[in-house]
């Protein structure tokens, strides 16, 4: 039993496959702990095939289907790891990481969610103490845009495990307020989210070649009326444009099979909206500007449908820079991130942390740099010069001393950014200078923040050329098994030993203790109907037991010696009834063993890796 907690927690071993055959091929566990040792190394595939020589060997043992279920996930398979997470779930249905391993498999599902859920909810019933099942249970809040209950089961999981990369950085993704990258798509619709997907990519494609089909034939006909007078036969080609978007509807429209879904798309991810519903304006926009095509001078009507047309895309990126600039609390965000360095997810979200911070940064010094010039007042600017020490601040207290070498490293243009931006406020508080060292430094200071908002720009449309992550919140990631720690949902279950089995099958003096609403009380078993070959035991309880479980399901069952009374065992789980089998269905999560005459003389044997 120390040998299968210990392949849960100690680094793999490198080597060939055949390096992991176990020493007894014919024991099952053994083969669950290669199973195991595969999965830390990042080997799913030997890790499936080890997983399967255990269930050869005995397709009772739970462990090795959950370990299957993991295997079959990080492959891909996701159907594949639900059905084999539903049967170790049968095996034991008391098991938090069974409960666990289902839930997590069943959210790839579409349409599963809500089970998802409750499968989560039952892993946290069995096990509250337990840090991956709050995580999990926050990461299903979190996917559902439920920030503060995603917080505070984060919170609780760092209560437990101060150290866990997931609860650290999820946390942060809290407090920036984050959105998943699939905000379209809602997990309850009974529709695979890859059709989704193809509708959005669609209407995406429609509204960008829409938009600029139009701003670009607008300008054209612009300049041909203005340079060559023939306004009558711009204005006809100019209309004659909108055949051709009429063709590149159509042409989109036939690759959405979702239709009825579209509206709650768009409703449910508020910049996909925005584009796509802005595209008709622009349509619209256009016609009336080619149908006021100016001759001499220019119209209200026309400048208004021009500026739409053609400055809706410009206008619509600044907007969402800066509301996206704005949003959450990224301070605290990067406190979380710089705490789980240097994990390479947390280093990641670090930096689009920092850009956030860069963008707000830009947008109060160009505030700060209107104000003095409009006001006529050059000593307003100074004001910039809190920009630069905010931002020291801000390192200091997120924890990045030291460490931020290590998140410039992997994006330059942050680096760039955030010198400009340093140039830029010392420019901006030179203007207090006397003579011409004021006028350089206004130029300066201006000069530095549209070279810094040219970086940003260069450096959104080479990570959107690429298909990189860019500097913005859609490169946020969550952490799902980053890191090294350990998977909880393949954790070995707690086993009997020879000598505690045959005491709890031989004896006719077990004792049920168990929790009611008038505290706790003990009960007599008249004995154990079996022993799993897990460790689950099956009890023939009285009615009472049973109410008691329904309410609070954890119990212990403790049993002595039947034969010398040398050793007392106790077994603390989970209980659930089993109708049909007309037992009380003990999954143990602690085995506490101890020789007479007293109970301080017990060993623990736990559920967690390390535990005495």
């Amino acid at each position: 039993m120390d040998r299968d907690r210990e392949a849960t927690a100690r680094p793999p071993r490198p080597g060939p496959v055949a390096a992991w055959v176990p020493l007894n091929p014919d024991n099952p566990r053994e083969w669950c702990v290669s199973a195991v040792a595969r999965l830390n190394a990042g080997e799913p595939e030997p890790a499936l095939e080890a997983a399967r020589e255990a269930l050869g060997r005995d397709q009772r043992l739970e462990w090795a289907h959950r370990v299957e279920s993991l295997a079959l996930e990080r492959l891909g398979h996701d159907q594949e790891a639900v059905e084999s997470a539903e049967r170790a779930v049968l095996l034991a249905p008391g098991s938090w990481p069974a409960r666990l391993r289902l839930a997590s498999a069943l959210r790839r599902i579409p349409g599963r969610r809500r089970e998802a859920w409750n499968q989560a909810a039952k892993a946290l019933w069995f096990a509250p103490e337990e840090p991956d099942v709050r995580v999990l249970a926050g990461d299903l809040a979190l996917l559902r845009g439920e920030h503060g209950r995603a917080a505070a089961a984060y919170r609780a999981a760092l209560r437990e495990a101060p150290g866990h990369p997931a609860a650290r950085i999820n946390l942060g993704l809290t407090l920036l307020r984050w959105e998943r990258p699939r905000g379209h798509h809602d997990d309850d619709w009974p529709v695979d989210p890859r059709e989704t997907g193809r509708a959005r990519r669609a209407l995406e494609v429609w509204s960008r070649q829409v938009r600029a089909l139009l701003a670009s034939a607008l300008a054209a006909v612009t300049a041909v009326a203005a340079l060559t007078g023939l306004r009558a036969e711009a204005r006809t080609g100019g209309l004659l444009v909108l055949v051709i978007v009429a063709a590149l509807t159509l042409r989109q429209a036939r690759k959405i099979r979702t239709w009825r879904y579209v509206p709650g798309m768009l409703g449910r991810d508020l910049w996909f909206g925005v584009a796509v519903g802005v595209t008709p304006l622009v349509a619209v926009a256009y016609a009336v500007a080619v149908a006021t095509l100016p001759g001499g001078g220019f119209g209200v009507a026309w400048a208004g449908s021009a500026g739409l047309v053609l400055g809706n895309a410009p206008a619509l990126a600044m907007v969402r820079v800066l509301a996206e600039g704005w949003r959450g609390r990224p301070v605290r965000a990067l406190a979380e991130f710089a705490a789980a360095l240097p994990e390479r997810t947390a280093r990641r979200d670090a930096a689009v942390a920092i850009w956030i911070l860069a963008v707000r940064a830009w947008s109060v010094t160009l505030v700060l740099a209107g104000v003095a010039a409009g006001a006529g007042r050059p000593y307003a600017g100074l004001g910039a010069l809190v920009v630069p020490l905010a931002l020291a601040r801000i390192r200091r207290s997120a924890g990045l001393a030291g460490r931020t070498r290590a998140v410039l490293a992997a994006d330059r243009s942050l680096g760039a950014a955030l010198a400009l931006l340093l140039v830029a406020c010392l420019g901006l508080s030179a203007a207090v200078l006397p003579g011409p060292a004021a006028m350089w430094g206004w130029r300066t200071g201006l000069a530095a923040l549209l070279a810094m908002a040219l970086v940003f720009t260069l450096r959104a449309v080479r990570a959107w050329w690429r298909g990189s992550p860019g500097p913005w919140r859609p490169s946020l990631v969550m952490c799902e098994g980053c890191g090294t720690w350990p998977p909880a949902d393949v954790r070995p279950g707690v086993g009997l030993s020879q000598e505690v089995r045959r005491a709890f099958t031989s004896s006719r003096g077990v004792v049920l203790a168990y929790a009611d609403a008038s505290g706790p009380r003990a009960l007599a078993v008249g004995a154990v109907a079996s022993v799993g070959p897990a460790g689950e035991l099956r009890l023939i309880a009285a009615d009472e037991a049973w109410q008691a479980a329904e309410r609070d399901p954890k119990v212990a069952v403790f049993v002595a010696d039947p034969m010398e009374r040398r050793f007392w065992a106790e077994v603390r789980g989970i209980a659930l009834g089993d109708p049909e089998a007309e037992v009380l269905r003990v999954t143990p999560k602690e085995v506490v063993i101890g020789e007479y005459p007293g109970r301080h003389q017990g060993r623990h044997h736990g559920d967690r890796p390390g535990r005495a």
